[in-house]
């Protein structure tokens, strides 16, 4: 998932292929792939297919609904909800939204030295990471907890300077996708069009080679990666209004959008079985979701290497270059991301809610930032590296935790969405200047859809820990939304009381 900055004051407005390269750099991971790949095999296939039919494309016409009504609201999602349900549910709605991004900072703060090891060593070696006789889990977590405190500390200064990081790193992940797919079919033409995942059967495109996935309720799981994948749709909500002959374009570019990520996804989920044996490459020690895009892509490029008739020494080197390509480029992009990430959220809160719903000096904006909220952030951020760092996990439980809360915590904003389009459509004050959805029945299909979907998908990602045996896992993943939700009715309820 990544995050688009847009000039609303811009007179030119946007064409389709604007659009569609807009919606596409807001929603599109290259990492999502491999990771996918990893956890399902081809496998992961049709539940793209199935979460963008069932999800991405009705909740973006939500969206698009959304942001032409309030085009010019600067409280973003919470001024969508408040006006359409009520301010209780949009701050709570939307504090879980803010809360998901410190979820994902958590992540971040602890994930992001893989792609820094691919960059310097050409391979993750962050499971031998170890400090002042620390193991390599609390030595990442000490890492993240000095990274946090930096980064907030350079942001809180209103530097901008890190948008150039965040256009070389998207330039470098794009080139990664053009890297891949061209890589592929070389080994592909030089295998003979024999994969190394072979296709057996339509099994082959149903049940994952990963054992930790080939139960039903492992497989109706993985929808929630699948969701993750196409997060960030939201952000296109605000690009209508800078949308030429908007109510014919955006529709057709949100379609078409659509279908090309649906379908880019789907061909690079495939691609990686091209050059990768699941069982050779995937299934030894060492390898989890955090790690698994750089694994495979080192991969690529040991294949080929064989491809070009290298020796074993020269491919090997050749792996490790792609593996630092793909570090740098992630470890950019992440940066970028973070930096953004840690103050753009907040602010958008802070300014569209009531002052009054913030302690103290917590509402005040300094030079344009929240400074004083951005350090609050901070601190909790740092508490939830250190409680989760030095729980005494093994890394790849640790990494796999975070995934999942992160993934969790991070759909659940898109429930309180789809379930206030019901009141919104209901509201005929609010001035809508275009409609998708025309009738009540295709109202409350979509909403019932998209709802059912999303509340699905996080039901059986957090009971099937539980299921097998690991009830910890699923009591993680329930913790973070949960804390967020009741620090968001406590605050609701003080701020009740002041009025």
């Amino acid at each position: 998932m990544a995050s688009s900055d847009v000039n609303v004051n811009s007179q030119k407005k946007m064409k389709m292929m604007a659009l569609i390269l807009m919606i596409f750099t807001s929603v599109f991971g290259f990492a999502n792939m491999p990771r996918s790949f990893y956890l399902m095999g081809y496998g992961a296939i049709p539940w793209y297919i199935l979460s963008g039919l069932t999800f991405f494309i009705p909740y973006a016409f939500m969206m698009a609904e959304y942001g032409a009504a309030f085009k010019n609201e600067r409280g973003g999602i919470y001024s969508w909800m408040e006006k359409s349900v009520g301010p209780k549910y949009a701050f709570v709605g939307t504090f879980m939204w803010f809360a998901s991004y410190i979820i994902w900072m958590v992540n971040i703060c602890s994930t992001i030295w893989i792609p820094f090891s691919n960059a310097i060593f050409g391979k993750d070696v962050t499971s031998t990471w170890g400090i002042f006789g620390l193991n390599s889990t609390q030595t990442i977590g000490i890492l993240g907890i000095i990274w946090i405190i930096a980064v907030t500390f350079t942001a809180s200064k209103g530097l901008e300077k890190i948008t150039k990081v965040t256009s070389i790193g998207g330039t470098a992940v794009v080139l990664l996708n053009i890297v891949l797919l061209v890589g592929a079919l070389i080994v592909l033409a030089a295998n003979g069009g024999h994969l190394a995942e072979a296709v057996t059967s339509t099994q082959s495109f149903i049940k994952s080679p990963n054992p930790g996935y080939q139960s039903s309720i492992g497989m109706l799981s993985f929808l929630v990666f699948a969701i993750f994948a196409y997060g960030g749709i939201e952000v296109t909500g605000g690009l209508v209004d800078q949308t030429e002959r908007a109510e014919v374009t955006f529709p057709k570019g949100v379609t078409i959008a659509a279908l090309i990520i649906t379908v880019g996804y789907s061909l690079g989920i495939f691609l990686c079985g091209i050059f990768t044996n699941w069982n050779d490459v995937l299934s030894t020690k060492g390898v989890h979701m955090a790690n698994a895009a750089y694994v495979v892509m080192q991969n690529l490029g040991y294949q080929l290497g064989q491809s070009f008739n290298m020796d074993q020494a020269a491919s090997l080197v050749m792996g490790a270059w792609v593996a630092r390509f793909v570090g740098l480029s992630m470890f950019l992009a992440l940066t970028g991301a973070f930096f953004t990430l840690c103050y753009s959220p907040l602010k958008q809160i802070i300014e569209g809610t009531p002052r009054e719903l913030w302690p103290g000096k917590m509402s005040e904006i300094k030079d344009g930032m929240p400074i004083n909220a951005m350090w609050i952030q901070c601190i909790v951020v740092v508490l939830f590296v250190a409680l989760v760092s030095f729980g005494g996990d093994a890394a790849a439980q640790f990494f796999s935790r975070i995934v999942l809360m992160t993934n969790v915590a991070m759909t659940l904003p898109y429930i309180f969405l789809s379930g206030a389009f019901i009141a919104f459509k209901k509201k005929k004050e609010i001035e809508k200047p275009f409609e998708i959805y025309k009738s009540k029945a295709s109202t409350w299909i979509a909403t019932i859809v998209v709802t059912f979907t999303v509340g699905f998908a996080n039901f059986f990602t957090i009971i099937q820990p539980a299921v097998d045996g690991d009830l910890q896992d699923t009591i993680w993943m329930i913790v973070g939304p949960l804390f967020f939700a009741a620090v968001a009715l406590l605050m609701y309820a003080r701020y009740d009381r002041t009025k």
